[in-house]
């Protein structure tokens, strides 16, 4: 999937039999790791220790006393102790002078992540890196894991079917003492100079920099685009719980999902998503377990140390496991996060603290699930309308009396495999109950309420897995569909003094390759029906955009037995104490397929208790979709269990009025209420 970067055009060999003189800069912190390892390597001959630079130095008698120890490395190069490699682990904002002056004095670095603060200075590394002609090696450690190459030979093969994505998660928990621990840490600038700290950019980075090289993008180049929804719940500068969207050259998307306000401390992942199966790797035990029909196996593998590399690289050519140049998507991502907003703070009634004094942490509410949603349909935190995210403008607000009751989107932020539609949500009732869910993690294709089919001349505009009578089962196949608006012609958002709201739209149907098949003409139309209810109706009619028919059908009419979803479609969140009726039956079992004038929905909903009443016209003879037991969710099916057909100038033509009511009617209610409205459908 990458190649990786070659250090035989630019560097200039050591000869094979030299002892390489190793310097350390930055002793404390992770500064103590480097120092196990180089005991490690110079007592298996490998290196020698000569010098550690650090304004803090070390214990006494913790080195040798041949170790030279300096206060900067300002006075480490004044020394001239003959160091042949630098290794910098010091505070985010020093990395970049203290490379470029290790670099300018001929040596080679080894630099901590992140590399460097910004693009700029990832520039002004990578220039003196190949001005001097020496190597930079980052210190990724994750990228030395031999999994990797194995991951990517596995996805070669097509063992998980064709990528649909990739994820990198991390729910890591962090204390105030872990924001006390130096002047720098929570910071996106210090003293007027980039540091751009974060859950993205430091403590789980290598979430990040994994995700990448498994997405296939190392350089600059690799990366097409980088989206960023970052907020805090910690009294910092920098993100803590995040979202980010990375779209390589190549196609791929990659969400990373990270928080540091998380209930438990979890191993990070990152998972390759198939249309077979998943392949997830924690890359901090580089175990990789693979997940297809046909069962799990796990596998774990052995890591190359970077510093054991890098050393090999001096001598033979060999190629760098995480080379400066390498990082260069990483660093569009810091610059990315750099360039953005700050983090929004997480209001304060979202968030639950865990300890006290130094050990105090915060957890975010219900921010494991949401991160499980995030990750599933490749949305951000704003996007899936987390009560604490930023509030994203919809295409359309749909107001009664100056008051907000629905919102129109266009979808143009879905996943291209949900296939990408507009549609309501949140609908709401007049006192303010949210009624619709909107990419819920058991369907995350299932948005609001709208219109959507799952076969339309094999095209589906339903999102998801395809059902198909050969295969007698749900497949992932490259046949989804999109809906986009073509234009308004008639639109009154407000509905006031009894006037009915309005908007009409024109939508285009196009398949994969962005050829059209219908044309929709869609009429939303809202009023007032009573102190507490409100009435919606959806009129569409479906055309064939060329000269030929089309054929609109569903899971039903390719075989599936009462599957015949699609056309109008309802999604309900959770709710307790649900019940659904008609005027013929209660209950999924008796409604379910049922054609009746009527369906009633009630339940306790988050915001209180709430009844919607779907009317279909007198002459309808399309079966009520209800599910229940298994998600919330109420169709009209367009074609139950045969297509309809859709000819050149005799459009197939729906209408459906819901009833959105606070408090629970009863069926004399609801047989008043369409009686006073007369024939609303």
């Amino acid at each position: 999937m990458t190649t990786q970067h070659s250090a035989e055009s630019t560097h200039q060999q050591t000869a094979p039999t030299a002892v390489p003189r190793v310097a350390l800069v930055g002793v404390h912190g992770f500064g103590e790791r480097h120092l196990a390892n180089l005991a490690r390597l110079e007592q298996a001959g490998a290196l020698e220790l000569v010098a550690v630079a650090d304004p803090n130095p070390p214990q006494p008698g913790s080195l040798v006393a041949s170790v030279a120890v300096f206060p900067d490395l300002d006075g480490l190069l004044a020394a001239q102790p003959g160091v042949d490699v630098v290794i910098i682990a010091t505070p985010i904002q020093t990395h970049a002078p203290l490379a470029i002056a290790a670099l300018s004095a001929g040596m080679d670095v080894y630099v901590e992540k992140p590399p460097v603060a910004s693009l700029a200075q990832f520039e002004q590394v990578l220039a003196a890196a190949r001005d001097k002609g020496r190597l930079v090696q980052v210190g990724f450690q994750s990228l030395g894991s031999h999994a990797l190459p194995a991951i990517r030979d596995t996805v070669a093969a097509g063992e998980i079917g064709t990528v649909l994505g990739i994820s990198a998660t991390g729910q890591w928990l962090r204390t105030q003492a872990y924001f006390k621990r130096s002047r720098w840490a929570g910071k996106r600038s210090l003293d007027g100079v980039d540091v751009v700290d974060g859950v993205a950019t430091n403590a789980l980075a290598h979430a990040v920099a994994t995700g990448l090289s498994l997405a296939g993008a190392r350089t600059l180049a690799d990366v097409a685009s980088v989206e960023t929804d970052l907020y805090r719940a910690n009294q910092t500068e920098s993100d803590d719980t995040s979202v980010l969207r990375v779209r390589t050259a190549q196609g791929t998307t990659l969400l990373c999902a990270l928080t540091l306000c998380a209930p438990e401390q979890l191993d990070p992942t990152v998972t390759v998503h198939g249309t077979l199966g998943d392949l997830t790797l924690s890359y901090t035990r580089d175990e990789v377990v693979i997940t297809t029909p046909s069962g799990e196996r796990r596998e774990t593998y052995a890591r190359t140390d970077l510093l054991e590399n890098l050393l090999e690289a001096r001598v033979t050519g060999a190629p760098l496991l995480c080379a400066l140049e390498d990082t260069g998507a990483f660093t569009a991502v810091l610059e990315a996060i750099r360039t953005s907003p700050a983090p929004a703070p997480i209001d304060g009634q979202y968030i639950s603290w865990e300890g006290g004094g130094d050990d105090a942490h915060p957890v975010v509410q219900g921010i494991t699930d949401l991160m499980a949603r995030a990750v599933k349909a490749q949305a951000t935190f704003a996007e899936l309308g987390a009560p604490w995210a930023r509030t994203l403008p919809p295409t359309h607000t749909l107001t009664l009396d100056g008051h907000p009751v629905a919102n129109y989107r266009d979808g143009s932020q879905i996943r291209a495999v949900s296939s990408p539609r507009p549609y309501l949500h949140p609908v709401r009732t007049l006192a303010g109950t949210v009624v619709t869910d909107h990419q819920p993690l058991d369907h995350v294709w299932h948005l609001g309420v709208g219109v959507a089919l799952q076969d339309v001349d094999g095209v589906n505009f339903w999102g998801g897995r395809t059902y198909t009578r050969e295969a007698g089962q749900y497949v992932w196949r490259p046949d989804h569909g999109s809906i986009d608006s073509t234009g308004t012609t008639a639109e009154q958002n407000d509905a006031v003094d009894g006037r009915e709201g309005r908007l009409q739209e024109t939508l285009s149907w196009n398949g994969p390759d962005g050829a059209p098949i219908l044309v929709e003409e869609r009429t939303w139309a809202w009023t007032g029906a009573a102190p507490s209810i409100w009435r919606l109706s959806l009129e569409f009619a479906l055309s064939p955009s060329g000269d030929r028919p089309v054929s609109l059908g569903s899971p039903g009419s390719n075989g599936r037995f009462e599957g015949g979803y699609g056309g109008f479609f309802w999604r309900l969140p959770q709710c307790a104490d649900a019940a659904v009726w008609t005027p013929a039956g209660t209950g999924e079992s008796q409604i379910h397929g049922s054609t009746t004038r009527w369906l009633a929905w009630s339940g306790q909903f988050d915001g209180g208790p709430a009844t919607l009443v779907f009317v279909a016209p007198e002459d309808s003879a399309d079966p009520w979709f209800v599910r229940v037991d298994g998600y919330p969710g109420v169709g009209q099916s367009l074609a139950w269990d045969s297509p309809v057909i859709a000819g050149p100038g005799s459009p197939v033509r729906r209408r459906i009025t819901v009833f959105v009511a606070d408090g629970i009617l009863s069926t004399p209610d609801i047989e008043d209420l369409i009686n006073q409205q007369g024939d609303p459908s």
